[in-house]
Order: C-alpha cells, then structure tokens, then sequence
C-alpha cells in the first residue's frame, strides 16, 4: 500500500490500514490455496472417473465371459 499521503492519517488509522492490509493479504493467499486445491482436486476427480470407467468395463467384460460359460456347462 502507497503512503503518498501519509500526513494526512493518524496514527490509529495507519494501524487500521495496516490491519486491513494484511487481512486483504492473508485473504489473498487462501484464495490462491484454494484455487490450485481445487485444480488438483478435479484433476484428481477426472483421474479416479477415468479408473472407475476402465474398471466398469472390465467388469462388464468378466460378466460377459462368465455368462458365455455358463451357458456352455451343460445341465
């Protein structure tokens, strides 16, 4: 923050502005936390989506193959 006009503030309000400064900061930093979590969160998502449909077809593959040879055992 600029202090082009630094006589013109009190000392309470400097440590106001101070304050205020480092809440916008703070604020700030969790936002960009936030924003590169939630980046690798749906990256994570889109992974785990991608290995939840691999999996389903292999199911749907052995379920296949099982009913295939079921049908072959003779009663």
């Amino acid at each position: 923050m600029t202090r082009e006009n630094a006589g013109n503030y009190s000392a309470r309000m400097h440590a106001q502005l101070d304050a205020l400064e480092g809440k916008l900061t703070q604020i700030l930093e969790r936002h960009q936390g936030m924003r590169g979590e939630n980046i690798r969160l749906r990256q994570q998502l889109v992974t785990l989506e991608n290995t939840n449909k691999q999996l389903s077809e292999r199911l749907s593959e052995a379920r296949s193959r099982m009913e295939s040879l079921l049908t072959k055992i003779p009663d």
